[in-house]
This record gives structure tokens, sequence and C-alpha cells, in this order.
């Protein structure tokens, strides 16, 4: 249900309020700001249109190589042997060697941090043993994701006209690798990595100038220019921005740091329902029992203007008639959010405990019930 709320919140345009500052202007071609602990999306611009990712990709990569490490296919200290195609390719590199194993540790660091699309192929062929062949796992990832304007052709993010994705898809991804895979997130925090007596630092420079932010990624061609993908948390509360297509280096900077301190000055994440409590007991027909709890699975929050959070309304809509089996889980309403009379979203609500079908006498005059509305 997590994935799918998920998918469902970033399509909701984020409506504007009255008496809220507008968002920054953004000097870039596309943009995005989420709330990770809403699950909701705060302002955009062109998020869903395609642009070159660059070494964005890489967090792709990454995702996959962590759910190998996950599903035992690889281990951090598996050695790993270098191939001529993945030391000689160009780009960004953690300097490689082809007569010197290296592990999957280190290939990691060097991907994540040193940008290395050597470590990138590396990778790549430890896992699907080939490049193309892990480009149709990235693909099938991104399918499963929700990442419906993306389209892989490399590990690494090296300019294809094939190899494209948007602000929307990459926030997408970015918070299922912080959502899925929290034990490898902080190598995304790291300044600096030293491979093959050579130091290379973090090309993300709000790593050094803002104290809250704590990765993710760059990514650069002349194609796409300066692209960054940041996230910050400030207490409990986890913010993530997607900028592409920046002028400079410090550009893609200055303009994720404008995004992430706009949203928290002006937004606040507002707890709505608590995990399991009940949002309402919905009617049940031919059911062992004759009501049904129903809310969240998790603690459920939504994101507004820090003045407004008190002119929140939350109407809830039932699944009617709702027939018996129901099991804990299950679909059985939605909740409508709206601020100011306008819709922030309308989310599904899931049966808290599982309701058995009644015997044959209790069905039968449910029967009559139904038969009767």
């Amino acid at each position: 249900m997590t994935r799918l709320l998920l998918v469902f919140l970033l399509l909701v345009p984020a409506p504007v309020f009255a008496d809220v500052p507008a968002p920054p202007a953004i000097a870039a071609k596309a943009w995005l700001l989420y709330d990770l602990t809403s699950s909701q999306s705060i302002t955009s611009a062109n998020e869903h249109e395609r642009f070159e990712p660059a070494s964005l990709t890489k967090l792709m990569t990454a995702y996959l190589a962590f759910s190998a490490l996950k599903q035992k296919a690889l281990t951090p200290d598996q050695v790993v042997p270098v191939s001529e195609r993945a030391w000689k390719t160009p780009g960004s590199r953690m300097f490689l060697e082809p007569k010197k194993p290296v592990k999957v540790e280190e290939l990691l660091h060097g991907m994540i941090t040193q940008s290395g699309n050597d470590a990138c192929i590396a990778l790549a062929e430890a896992i699907a043993g080939s490049e193309d062949a892990f480009a149709q796992m990235m693909n099938r990832e991104a399918q499963r994701l929700g990442m419906k304007d993306t389209n892989y052709t490399n590990a690494s993010g090296l300019p294809d006209p094939r190899h494209y994705s948007s602000a929307y898809d990459l926030g997408l991804l970015a918070t299922a690798l912080i959502r899925d895979f929290p034990e490898y997130y902080p190598l995304y925090s790291l300044r600096e990595y030293r491979y093959n007596n050579i130091t290379q630092p973090n090309r993300n420079r709000l790593l050094w100038l803002d104290p809250n932010v704590d990765g993710m990624k760059t990514g650069y061609t002349e194609n796409a220019g300066y692209c960054l993908i940041a996230s910050a948390k400030r207490g409990a509360r986890r913010l993530l921005s997607v900028v592409l297509g920046a002028n400079s280096d410090n550009a893609r900077a200055q303009e994720s740091q404008k995004l992430l301190n706009y949203g928290f000055q002006f937004y606040d994440s507002v707890k709505l329902y608590g995990k399991g409590q009940a949002v309402s007991t919905l009617e049940v027909l031919k059911g062992t029992e004759n009501r049904v709890k129903a809310g969240f699975q998790s603690d459920f929050y939504v994101s507004v203007p820090r003045s407004l959070a008190d002119q929140l309304k939350a109407d809830m809509v039932s699944m009617q008639p709702l027939v018996a089996p129901i099991g804990a889980g299950q679909k059985v309403g939605t909740v409508k959010v709206t601020l100011q009379d306008k819709l922030l979203g309308e989310y599904p609500v899931v049966a808290l405990e599982n309701v058995a079908l009644a015997g044959f006498f209790g069905r039968a005059w449910d029967s009559m019930r139904l038969w009767f509305k």
C-alpha cells in the first residue's frame, strides 16, 4: 500500500493557497520538491518532461545493487573482476585496473561518492553478466516503481537518445531507495573516497554547505546540464529536491537549497491519523462481525502551509456494500482531504482486521437485506 500511496500522491498537483509565499523561481529545466514524511509534492515544474538523467542514473544501479546485497546474490566483501569494458569506459571514474580485482563494497563507494562509470559497469556485470542485461533489469524495476517516463540503456548515465527520465520519476526512485534501503543510505553522505591512491570528493556541494543535507546524487553531461537530487532532514521531517538542467555546478546547489529552504520554512507535515488508528467503523454484510475498523497501516501525514493546519478537513467515503470475507489490509474506503476547499488528495483506507464469512443463516439474512437495498 505504501508504494501505491506514494505514486498516487506524487500525481496530485500541489495546490496554491492564499496568504502563503509563492515558491521560489528556480533556474533549471525541471524541478520537484517532495516531502517524504507525507509522500506529497510541495512544488514542481516540468516534472513529467523527459530529460537525459546523466549520473542520476546511478541511483537505479545502486538500487539494484542494494537489492542484490539484500537477497544475498552479492556480498560486500565479494571480489569482482574488472573487465576491459569497465576499465575503458569514458567519463568520471574511480580508476579501476583490469588486473586488480575489487570488492563490491569498494565499487559502491566508487559509484556513489566518486560517481565512477567504471564502477557501475563492474557492478552491472557482477549482477547480470553484462551491462545490456543489467539495463533490462533497470527497466523492469523502473516499471515496477511506476517510473512511466524512464528508459535505461546503460548503468552509468552516458548519453544515449534512448536513455531518459523525468524529475517525477527520479523523485520516485530516490524516495524508494531511501525507504527500502535505509542501511545503505548513509553512503550518500560521505564527502570523499580514496581508491587506488586517488582521493576524490563528492560533487554534492550541499554536503558542505547545509548540515541538514545528507545525500544524494549529482549528474552532468553537456545535454543534461547540471543536475542534483538532494535530501535533507530537520527533526522528523525529510525533504527531497530534484533539480535538472541547471547552468553550473554552483547553480544546481543554489537552486536545490532554495527549494529545501522553502519547504522547511513555509510547510509542515501534519499527522492526521496514527498507524492502526480507526478512522471509522464500517458496516459489513455476511460476516461473523457486522462492523470492521478502517484506517491506515502506517502513520498518515499531509503537507500543508504552516499557518493553515487547523483548516484541514478529512471526509471518509466507504465502499458500500462491504461483503465478507474481508482481509486486513483490504481497501474499504477513501479519505478525501481538503484545505480551503482545495483537494489535497484522496487516500485509500484499509480494513484493520479480518472479518470471516458468517454461517448459512447469517448470510441468508444479509442476502435478504442486500436484495431490499
